[in-house]
């Protein structure tokens, strides 16, 4: 009997992850990369790779994307009637 090299061992892991990954049901249709348009993978999900994931997470810390704010929210919040909240 001939020892297992290195390189057959990880080719059955690799076809057995595959197995695995075609048995799983899915519950959602698979959805494209949202940087690159790609499949996404599941390993790193919703993206196609960790390059991706990386892109996103430059973006978010860079301030690159942003959630508007209204400039009249000032004027809804000044327009409320006050309260005396020490009076009861």
């Amino acid at each position: 009997m001939t020892p297992k090299s290195g390189n057959q061992s990880s080719d059955k892991a690799a076809r057995d992850a595959t197995a695995a990954d075609n048995k799983v049901t899915r519950l959602r249709p698979t959805r494209p990369c949202p940087i690159c348009s790609k499949p996404s993978a599941q390993q790193f999900h919703p993206f196609c790779s960790a390059r991706c994931a990386d892109i996103d997470l430059n973006r978010w810390l860079s301030g690159a994307y942003v959630i508007p704010v209204r400039d009249d929210e000032e004027e809804d919040e000044a327009g409320l009637p006050e309260t005396d909240e020490g009076e009861a």
